[in-house]
Parts: C-alpha cells; sequence; structure tokens
C-alpha cells in the first residue's frame, strides 16, 4: 500500500510537471506590427529567452491596424506597434492599457527627447514605449531626375501621369495634400479645407498608377512598372528599390514631410501582461535600437549615434504626427476618393 502511494504521488507530480511544460510551450505572444520591426533574429532569440512562441501579423497601414483592433476588440493580439499619432483613438476605444515601468527596466535607455512623448500618456501613465522615427518622405527614379524634384506637387505634375505611385492611407494622403495647400494645420481640417483636400487629391489621381499597401508591395510595383515618383511609407524603401536594380533616392520637399514615431503598446485583451511587457523590454535594448538604424535606415530611440551614422539629421524639416480631428471622417473621403472614376 505505502509502496502503490508513493507510485501515485510520483505519478501525480510527474503529470504536474508534463502539463506545466506543456502549458510553458503553449504560451504565444501575438504581435501586430510592420515589417522590419520584428526581424527573425530578434523573435527567435526572444522564443530562446523566454520559451514562448511568437506569432506575427504584418500591417500595410494605420487603417488596418484600427480595423483589425476594433474587429476583436483587441482580444486577437497582445503588442502592437503604431505610431503616435493613433494613441488617444486607442485609448479612448480601450484598446490599448497602460505600461508597467517596473517591469520596463530597459525604458531607461530611450533617449531624452523619447522619454515624454505627450501624445502617448493618459491620465498620467505612459501607454506606450517609443521605439522607432523617421519620415514619409518622396522617393524618386534618379534616372527621371537628375536633380531632386523640390516639391510635393510634382505628384500633380501631367507629365508623370500613370508614373506615380502613391500610399492607400487616408490619414497619410490627406495630411500630405493639406501640406501641399498650405493649410496651417493638416492634421486639423475644417469643412473647406476638407472640400479642397478632396479636390486635390482627385486630380492627382489622374497620375496614379496605384495605391500600394505596406512597404514590399510598393517595392515590387516600383520595381516591375516604369515608375518615377512614390509617396513613401519610410527611409528603408530607398535602400530596398536599390535592391532591386532601381536607382532610387528620397527628398525632403520644400514643403516638409511628415514624421512620424513608432511606439510598441500593450493590448487591453491580452491574456499575457507579462510576456508582452517582456517583448517591449527586449526591443528597447540599446542593440536593438542600433539595428534598427544600421540594418532598416529607420530613425531608433536608444542610440543616437546610429542615428547621425546614416544621416537622419533632417528631423527639423518634419511635421511630426498630430492625432487627426475625425479619424473616420477621413477614412471615408479616402474610401470616396479611391471609388471615384478617373475623369
Amino acid at each position: 500500500m505505502k509502496n502503490r502511494l508513493a507510485s501515485l504521488i510520483a505519478s501525480a507530480a510527474l503529470t504536474a510537471v508534463v502539463a506545466f511544460s506543456a502549458s510553458a510551450r503553449a504560451e504565444e505572444l501575438r504581435i501586430l506590427t510592420w515589417e522590419g520591426y520584428a526581424d527573425d533574429q530578434w523573435v527567435k532569440e526572444f522564443e530562446k529567452q523566454t520559451g514562448a512562441t511568437v506569432k506575427i501579423s504584418y500591417t500595410g497601414s494605420v487603417d488596418e491596424i484600427f480595423a483589425k483592433m476594433e474587429g476583436s476588440k483587441g482580444a486577437d493580439f497582445d503588442v502592437v506597434a503604431i505610431e503616435t499619432s493613433s494613441y488617444k483613438r486607442l485609448y479612448e476605444q480601450k484598446l490599448i492599457q497602460p505600461l508597467d515601468l517596473a517591469k520596463l527596466p530597459n525604458y531607461k535607455n530611450l533617449s531624452d527627447v523619447f522619454q515624454h512623448i505627450d501624445s502617448i500618456q493618459f491620465d498620467g501613465k505612459p501607454y506606450a514605449a517609443p521605439y522607432a522615427w523617421g519620415s514619409l518622405p518622396l522617393i524618386y527614379d534618379k534616372k527621371a531626375f537628375p536633380t531632386p524634384p523640390d516639391s510635393w506637387a510634382v505628384l500633380w505634375d501631367p507629365q508623370y501621369a500613370g508614373h506615380v505611385l502613391a500610399m492607400d492611407d487616408a490619414n497619410n494622403e490627406i495630411s500630405t495634400a493639406a501640406m501641399v495647400l498650405g493649410f496651417k494645420n493638416p492634421f486639423n481640417l475644417s469643412d473647406a479645407e476638407f472640400a479642397a483636400v478632396k479636390k486635390k487629391l482627385l486630380e492627382q489621381k489622374a497620375n496614379v498608377l496605384s495605391y500600394y499597401a505596406g512597404f514590399d508591395d510598393g517595392i515590387s510595383i516600383f520595381a516591375q512598372n516604369d515608375v518615377s515618383l512614390m509617396f513613401s511609407m519610410g527611409e528603408p524603401q530607398v535602400g530596398m528599390l536599390q535592391k532591386k536594380g532601381v536607382d532610387a533616392a528620397m527628398t525632403i520637399p520644400k514643403e516638409g514631410a511628415i514624421g512620424w514615431i513608432d511606439c510598441w503598446t500593450i493590448s487591453s485583451a491580452t491574456k499575457n501582461v507579462e510576456l508582452a511587457h517582456k517583448w517591449i523590454d527586449f526591443m528597447l535594448e540599446k542593440r536593438v535600437g542600433t539595428y534598427i538604424s544600421t540594418q532598416t535606415g529607420y530613425g531608433n530611440t536608444t542610440d543616437p549615434e546610429a542615428n547621425q551614422k546614416i544621416g537622419l539629421t533632417y528631423a527639423d524639416k518634419l511635421v511630426f504626427f498630430q492625432p487627426p480631428e475625425d479619424p473616420k471622417r477621413r477614412v471615408a473621403l479616402w474610401n470616396e476618393i479611391k471609388a471615384t472614376p478617373v475623369q
């Protein structure tokens, strides 16, 4: 009887260990992010450190991120990367939760300028950790432009009809058109300004070969067609095009360009807050920031010297994202523009 009891206890203990191990192996972190923010080497290292499995979902636009987060009330994702102007909307819809800085020892690695970003603070609490920054520049083929174009107005020049790529992104397209029109605040438009932007973007549509979503989509279309100009999602697209054999370059036009700061945040519906914090803390290691700049061409938030080395010295020419006056109105207007036949 004594031996049988011991055997039962040992069997139960073994079952518990196996169950615990299976549970640990089954732990999964679901990430919604941009291409280039969760490269294999970091994912594999994180998985090795934590024993978790990372599942990556890549996004092509801010609009897509909102659609996916709203569709499941945040339940489909644990960690999300999105730019600063979007946080007010995410917060108001209760799709994100505040960070626990006690769980983020690497938060101290952030450069001073990124330690206190107002647009990601609510009720005195930080809801996100800045990770990367850059611009939405104008990319051009040097064969078509031996001298860099100096204005966004070139996207409306009739001689480039059918040779222009534009982003399938409501906020960015509307804000940039507002800058071209000279409006004081491209993120806070009046009714009259909305009407003028609509007219302007409909005029541009005659020049647009295609609207693209995602880095790879834009690169593929540019490289496979006779494209001269592209409203770019970011600096890395220059190098990506060059690898495809395109003699590409970028410029910040005289009107300026939209600047962005992407941050990591945690879904309000995550079931694994601890693992989500571990991922964000891992991403705030200085070596990850160095990699972001040296390998992808983005600005990083933890290694200023790496930014300088790749020439990210034009922050003074950027108009950094702010929460738009009415995101849903912008999406509706953009969908209307895309659906309107070219005249």
